[in-house]
């Protein structure tokens, strides 16, 4: 053992003074990295580290949906092993395993070797390993026996595949590996094979998850697999944009397509029709129902492939395509459920998941019910130890009880005062969050109070003589534009400063262009509240759809609430909406036909668009167009 770590030793060592090697080019490549880039000391062998309790619980909490999906992959896989002594590793991006299955009677042993739940396996740390090497290349890999560079680890053999999300960004790796193994490395390539399938699918049921709104067209090369396990998918909007796919399957089909050199971002915000000869009409033919060697489709550059088409969860159709901006990888799940594609709201979602790392103070701005409690309680779930969340309404508390509300007040300190004192609502926010809704509203004298807590880091109740330590992160919101306050002379310049470090504006719901979302989001709400279930018809979706929503989220979810009281079986009518939503009938008016010819021009003389703005169908509006020329 010990001439065998010697030679291994030695060869690493070749390898870093440039001597050839006959291993694989992914292992010599990590050997270089680890001698290079990481400083690591081959004759240095390192035990394989697991994070503590704590840092494994944040690192599962942030995987949480990854766990789901991908759980019944891995148990899949575990049962096509069993009894061949594998263990499977699921790790995030930071190469720490948050889910794992292996026998429990090789618990102890399985942990010495870092085969275990909470084992850190990125490249840096542990050196060449499948994880690790996996992580930097995004490409399968199997790393055997004194493939690795630790000599600590190289009994075990390690294969592993990645899996990306939706946007073609890496999100996990798949790992299975032995204590103990054949020592033939090409034992490994079944695997291999096993792996990185398996990886396909948790990628497909990512997809799934993640697109109920959008359709989804499952593409293979022969037709007997099409429905159950494909060989790509890709996930299109109402307008038939790329709003994510399969990343790995894709790639492949992508090169069977002469499509080389493309990433997943590249595709994404296409229309369809650039990649296939297709548009977002013509998914329903390509639905169950048809025998599968009739659903044919053709690449542009002639390849032909099997499809089959999922429709959407909740009939969303976008009024006008969102453009192609797309919100940063891995946003943490309350951020990443506040937009259905809107392109100002993502830019929101990317800024905010940013400094939802930081303690930076952040300004929300938007008109009254466009969200901003919302946005705050979003920002403030996305924080690694968010504490409490507490919400004031500066514009909602009467101005004589609002500082012993904000500060709190010693025993006594006032006529009517509780004998025991009161914390107030700063306090109670203390290693959380404080949210000051409506700050604009804000007495003048108690600005300088609270620039004293954001300065200071305490905070004095009233009557007491001493303050008390408080560390809060601040989030502040208004419906006005406080430079104009400042301008007036009503609100502090120097307290502006120190709450707007950061400013995130969010648009009005006319604006946003995924309000059919918004609309699914909302009912979907009230269905779980009512435990019923609701069904928009087009007509009423139509009104919906043309309102100005002045009153922005807020007066669209009681429209839709209102709407649901008085449906009939669940079905929701245009008689079911408030009356200010109804939209006048279609007739053959003059008026109309310039309302028609007005709409158009608005859809960029689109008819598909405009068919879909109003809930029709494109033959509708082509007999109309007709008509009038």
């Amino acid at each position: 053992m010990v001439r065998t770590t010697l030679s291994h030793i030695r060869e690493i060592e070749g390898v870093g003074m440039g001597a050839a090697s006959p291993r694989d080019a992914a292992v010599v490549q990590s050997w270089l990295r680890c001698l290079n880039d990481y400083k690591l000391d081959p004759t240095v062998a390192q035990e394989a580290y697991i994070v503590p309790e704590l840092k494994l619980r944040e690192h599962r909490e942030q995987a949480e949906e990854l766990i789901r999906i991908g759980r019944s992959g891995l148990e899949a896989l575990f049962n096509q092993v069993a009894g061949q002594n594998y263990v499977l590793l699921l790790s995030d991006a930071r190469g720490v395993t948050v889910d794992f299955m292996g026998d429990p009677t090789f618990d102890n042993q399985l942990r010495r070797a870092g085969l275990y739940l909470g084992s850190e396996w990125s490249e840096n740390r542990a050196g060449t390993c499948a994880v690790g090497a996996c992580l930097v290349s995004g490409e399968p890999v199997i790393i055997h026996q004194d493939d690795h560079f630790d000599t600590s680890h190289i009994g075990l053999t390690c294969t592993a595949a990645p899996v990306f999300d939706t946007l073609g960004d890496l999100t996990a790796v798949l790992d299975i590996s032995q204590l103990r193994s054949p020592t033939i490395k090409a034992s490994q390539q079944l695997a291999l094979h096993l792996v990185a399938s398996t990886a396909r699918r948790i990628e497909l049921a990512n997809l799934m998850s993640r697109t109920r709104n959008d359709w989804v067209l499952r593409l293979a090369r022969s037709p007997e697999f099409l429905d159950v396990d494909p060989d790509a998918a890709i996930a299109l909007d109402g307008s038939g944009r790329i709003t994510g796919m399969t990343h790995g399957g894709f790639g492949a089909l992508a090169r069977s397509m002469n499509l080389r050199g493309l990433s997943t971002r590249d595709f994404l915000g296409r229309p369809i029709s650039q990649v296939f000869d297709i548009d977002v009409d013509d998914l329903p033919r390509f639905m169950r129902g048809r025998p599968n060697g009739e659903r044919l489709i053709q690449a542009r550059n002639g390849l032909v492939l099997f499809a089959s088409a999922i429709a959407p969860a909740v009939n969303v159709r976008s009024i006008a395509p969102p453009a192609p901006v797309l919100p940063a990888p891995h946003l943490p799940r309350a951020l990443r459920d506040l937009s259905g594609g809107d392109a100002a709201m993502e830019r929101v979602q990317a800024r905010a998941a940013k400094l939802a790392a930081r303690d930076i103070p952040i300004l929300i701005q938007g008109e009254t019910g466009s969200g901003k409690e919302f946005l705050a309680r979003a920002i403030h779930d996305s924080c690694q130890s968010p504490g409490n969340f507490v919400a004031v309404n500066c514009a909602a508390i009467p101005e004589h009880l609002i500082e012993s509300e904000l500060f709190g007040y010693a025993p006594g300190a006032f006529t009517g005062a509780s004998a025991k004192g009161k914390r107030g609502l700063i306090e109670e926010a203390s290693g959380g969050t404080l949210f000051l809704d409506e700050i604009g509203d804000m007495p003048l004298a108690l600005q300088s109070r609270l620039l004293r807590v954001l300065s200071e880091n305490e905070v004095q109740p009233v009557g007491a003589l001493k303050a008390r330590a408080v560390r809060l992160r601040v989030l502040s919101a208004s419906h006005r534009d406080l430079g104009d306050l400042v301008s007036e002379g009503r609100f502090r310049q120097d307290l502006y400063y120190r709450l707007n470090a950061a400013t995130l504006s969010l648009p009005p719901l006319r604006a946003r262009a995924d309000l059919d979302w918004l609309i699914g989001q909302l009912l979907g709400r009230i269905e779980k509240d009512n435990g019923e279930t609701y069904r928009l018809d087009k007509a009423a979706r139509a009104a919906l759809l043309a309102h100005g929503w002045p009153g922005n989220l807020r007066e669209l979810s009681n429209a839709l609430r209102v709407a649901a009281a008085l449906s009939d079986g669940g079905a929701i009518t245009p008689d079911c909406l408030p009356d200010h939503l109804l939209c006048e009938p279609v007739t053959d008016s003059g008026d109309d036909d310039a309302s028609l010819r007005r709409a158009l021009s608005e859809c960029g003389d689109n008819v598909s668009a405009l068919a879909r703005k109003l809930g029709v169908n494109r033959s509708t509006i082509h007999r109309r167009l007709k008509r009038l020329n």
